[in-house]
């Protein structure tokens, strides 16, 4: 299973945002606001329109945990689709399974949701699944193994929910630890800082 690793807080401080939902990061990006390196204080260059293009789609990368082939391969299977090719590949990335779990609130970062799949902790309508690329669909229903259920991983998630709301496209039963998916995302629904057209101008240099 390929991923991508590598000095994370770099990543974010470049892009100046918390790609990875990681409590860490917001401290850091709080205290130091600006590129690493020796002259990342001195603020960003001029960049041209394909830097931009570049930079837009190396971010929608790293917030989805994905290598170039990977995602490559998802824009280029929602190109041959009927629609706007942006909104396509924004509603596949969104309902990758370990995404799901993160949006649900049944994981703080899609590393750890990534972690989750990839262990057999998860149920989708009753099966076993651990492919964190698995495309949940509408009416599907994401529940925690039964013998998952009592691992003390899930006693701060429990916590954490108390005050977490998914999007309106997910529904999360908190009681039972339950989520169903109940409609495709929107733009709306999700995280509005990735430019997708950017990143569908890129591809089709």
């Amino acid at each position: 299973m390929a991923r991508k690793i590598g000095p994370r807080l770099k990543h974010s401080r470049r892009f100046g945002a918390p790609l990875f939902g990681t409590a860490k990061e917001a401290k850091i990006l709080a205290r130091r606001g600006y590129g690493p390196g020796q002259h990342g204080a001195e603020g960003n260059r001029r960049t041209s329109g394909y830097g931009l293009q570049l930079r837009e789609k190396q971010k929608a990368k790293l917030i989805y945990g994905l290598l170039e082939r990977q995602f490559r391969k998802y824009f280029e299977e929602m190109r041959s689709k009927t629609g706007d090719t942006g909104e396509l590949l924004l509603q596949a990335l969104e309902r990758r399974l370990d995404n799901v779990i993160y949006r649900l609130g049944l994981a703080t970062t899609r590393a750890q949701a990534r972690q989750l799949v990839g262990h057999g902790h998860i149920h989708v309508n009753g099966k076993l699944v651990d492919i964190p690329s698995f495309r949940a669909g509408i009416g599907d229903t994401i529940t925690i193994r039964p013998q998952s259920e009592s691992k003390k991983y899930f006693e701060p998630i429990k916590k954490y929910l108390e005050t977490y709301t998914p999007p309106a496209w997910l529904e999360l039963d908190k009681s039972t630890l339950t989520g169903k998916v109940l409609a495709l995302p929107t733009k709306e629904d999700t995280d509005r800082s990735i430019d997708l057209q950017l990143i569908v101008e890129f591809y089709s240099r």
